[in-house]
């Protein structure tokens, strides 16, 4: 028995629509990470320790983004 022979009333109100939205842009994202992937491959060592670099001052800036969110939320309590 196929998931469409299923009475429709066992599936939420526009199930099927969104099931091909979300397939629709999984297939968009995995074009876009391969696509990444391929641009990383080619770059030389020393862009590639810039970019390196980036992502950790990237997540630097983003650790110590969390940590004043966090402060921000014991306010509030």
């Amino acid at each position: 028995m196929s998931a469409s022979s299923v009475a429709p009333a066992l599936w939420p109100e526009g199930f099927w629509d969104r099931l091909e939205q979300l397939e629709s842009r999984h297939q968009r994202v995995q074009t876009d990470c391969d696509r990444a992937r391929r641009g990383l491959e080619r770059l030389s060592s020393d862009e590639a320790e810039e970019v390196r670099a980036a992502w950790r001052h990237y997540c630097e800036v983003i650790a110590e983004l969390d940590a004043t969110t966090a402060e921000f939320e014991t306010l509030k309590l």
